[in-house]
């Protein structure tokens, strides 16, 4: 293989340009329409929506709208469990998409779980959707690296997600990558510098023992950063950051509790008890005081009557959760298959099961659980999770009040000032993507330089 042909093999490969739609269902709500067109116009897009604002719909609109341009196929890749949710939605709104597991093509649009990647091939399709797309937002994640490399050579592309950079703006740039826009490694090097003045980081986590880098934007260039972002992504909060009616997009009141629990056991040399000074002493203190959070977390579920959904990170948390809760209750754990999480998720949601403990890991993403009014949670430093977990429940379409109850010691006060400042910062995001959309570039098609016209097959 010549130099010039390993090139041209890692070239991004995207369309010739977007189209106008060539059909929409009648029931996506007006904001959801504006935004699949918006999409294809563009032909590589990223819809930054938040919880409940009907993602999947859209992704599939925006898929049935490829297949008919071009005649050819579109995977969906969703989180665990999901995919059944998704081919369900499906029927609703006029879209025909099947499961597949072992990389069988059973119809145009193919819905997959993004651990059955690896049994698809690129070349058999000519668009791919990434649902809840932050799992991109990892420089150095093994799932970022197989999604881009498979995206690459694929020319329609779009990403959704609520948390498109839930730790940081540098995150942005994995969704770019992932497009065919702008390289990650090119965007910092355009909008961004620090102090180390290298834009290597894994390098320079490598050279510093796992000292993070910070990043800053250079001088004058945060406003042209937002305006490029808004070039290939529109963020939405509700309806009305688009222009359009809020009525039916109005969230309940989210209650949320803080249950402070004393450790029995001090750690040694500590006369009381102190704020955890890092991640160390922090997982020991998790460990440490594992019973009194799991006997609390039972006693705000035990005999309500309502369902409830139980977030938690450790095996041991987990099991002895199950154990306390009892026959109430059901874990759904990483040993468990495929098929045994999904079966046990969609227990929850008939009915069958009251109370579900799980990881954020296994299912705050993608589920529609509002069914479900009660969230209970072991902080972490993972806005993104947090974020996720309590929206299953509180997301629009849920009638009641959410109460989201987060189990707490002494030790979590920097866990919890971490969340707050990551919450803050995405928000701020969503405010200046918001603010830039009006003023962002879209793609014209109207040029004269092509025609479109109805595919022959249709």
């Amino acid at each position: 293989m010549s130099y010039a042909e390993f090139l041209a093999g890692k070239a991004q490969q995207g369309a010739t340009g977007g189209f106008k739609p060539l059909w929409m269902s009648p029931r996506l709500f007006d904001f959801q329409a504006h935004l699949v067109e918006w999409a294809l116009l563009r032909d590589r897009a990223a819809i930054f929506a938040d919880c409940g604002l009907g993602k999947t719909p859209m992704q599939l609109v925006w898929a049935e709208n490829v297949v008919r341009k071009t005649n050819g196929r579109v995977l969906v890749l969703t989180p665990l469990a999901v995919g059944a949710q998704t081919v369900r939605e499906g029927e609703k709104f006029g879209v025909e998409c099947r499961r597949s597991a072992a990389g069988e093509l059973p119809a145009k649009i193919v819905v997959a779980n993004y651990e059955r990647l690896h049994r698809f091939t690129p070349s058999d399709f000519v668009g791919v959707v990434c649902d809840e797309s932050s799992c991109l937002k990892s420089y150095d994640a093994v799932t970022r690296a197989a999604v881009t490399e498979f995206m690459r050579t694929i020319p329609y592309r779009l990403l959704c997600t609520a948390t498109a950079a839930p730790n940081d703006y540098i995150e942005l740039g994995t969704s770019s990558e992932a497009l065919g826009h702008l390289g990650y490694m090119d965007m910092l090097n355009r909008f961004f510098k620090n102090d180390q003045h290298t834009s290597d980081t894994k390098r320079h986590w490598r050279r510093t023992g796992g000292e993070k880098v910070r990043w800053r934007f250079k001088g004058h260039a945060e406003l042209p950063f937002w305006r490029w972002v808004c070039s290939w992504a529109r963020a939405v909060r509700r309806p009305s950051d688009l222009g359009f009616e809020d009525a039916a997009f109005v969230l309940p009141p989210l209650v949320e509790r803080e249950h402070l629990v004393t450790a029995e056991t001090l750690a040694d040399g500590m006369l009381f008890p102190l704020p955890a000074a890092g991640l160390h002493e922090q997982r020991e203190e998790r460990r440490r005081t594992i019973k009194e959070r799991c006997q609390r977390v039972a006693e705000l579920v035990a005999d309500t009557g309502h369902p409830a959904l139980v977030w938690c990170h450790l095996n041991d948390e987990g099991d002895r959760l199950a154990d306390l809760i009892g026959r109430d209750g059901e874990q759904i754990s990483g040993a468990d298959s495929e098929e045994a999480k999904e079966e046990k998720f969609l227990a929850f949601i008939a009915g069958q099961i009251r109370v579900i403990v799980t990881k954020p890991k296994i299912g705050a993403w993608g589920l529609n659980l509002q069914h479900c009014a009660h969230v209970v949670y072991f902080p972490s430093h993972s806005y993104e999770a947090f974020y996720q977990g309590i929206r299953r429940c509180w997301r629009f379409g849920q009638p009641r009040p959410v109460k989201v109850d987060v189990v707490v010691t002494e030790g979590d006060q920097a866990v919890m000032a971490n969340l707050r400042r990551k919450a803050s910062a995405a928000d701020e995001m969503f405010t200046r993507l918001v603010n830039e959309m009006e003023t962002a570039s879209v793609p014209a098609i109207e040029d004269g330089r092509r025609e479109e016209t109805v595919p022959a097959w249709l």
